[in-house]
């Protein structure tokens, strides 16, 4: 395989040194990483739920406010986007 496609650093090992020889030590190792993987998970889908959370909350919030301070917003919304995608069209020479 080439080595600019290769995942991990060169000097690290594709395989730790007694792999395929079925020691527990190989399946231990497995094992936390499935646990490492799940904690992982856990906390990527505890971030999205607050995510939706607080999102909701906010549309709650704008659904209430008058129909002034949504015109103010939205314009500062824009004149925000815009001024990042005048940002990255110079950084990117577009």
């Amino acid at each position: 395989m080439s080595e600019s496609f290769r995942s991990s650093p060169p000097q690290q090992q594709w395989s730790s040194p007694n792999s395929g020889n079925g020691h527990k030590g190989d399946a231990q190792d497995e094992h936390r990483d499935d646990e490492v993987e799940g904690a992982e998970v856990g906390r990527a889908l505890v971030v999205g739920l607050l995510g939706g959370l607080l999102s909701a909350a906010g549309y709650m919030i704008y659904r209430r406010l008058p129909d002034e301070q949504k015109e103010r917003i939205n314009g500062q919304v824009r004149t925000l986007v815009q001024q990042r995608i005048s940002e990255l069209r110079q950084n990117f020479n577009i």
